[in-house]
């Protein structure tokens, strides 16, 4: 988390949170886990994502920024896209 990320105040009401108990927690929807899944579960780190340097046209990355934070992110996804769609194709 960068530094003016954590700046920003919460809205979560920590002080009604802390007042509740764990008992009253509805878990009914979400099954449980059991030690089988726990011996087959593994670990997986995300890969480690590269900085580069790209070219986009104006109206392109004007759009892209329209859509709000993350627009690097959704850059991303579109290109993951487009690999994956052409990977299938080939």
């Amino acid at each position: 988390m960068s530094a003016k990320n954590s700046r920003k105040k919460s809205g979560t009401d920590w002080d009604y949170l802390k007042s509740k108990s764990d008992r009253r927690i509805d878990f009914s929807d979400i099954p449980r886990l059991g030690a089988d899944f726990w011996r087959r579960a593994t670990l997986r780190m995300p890969q480690k994502q590269e900085s580069v340097t790209r070219r986009l046209d104006p109206d392109v990355l004007a759009w892209l920024r329209s859509l709000g934070r993350g627009y690097q992110t959704r850059i991303n996804a579109v290109l993951r896209s487009y690999v994956q769609t052409i990977k299938k194709t080939s």
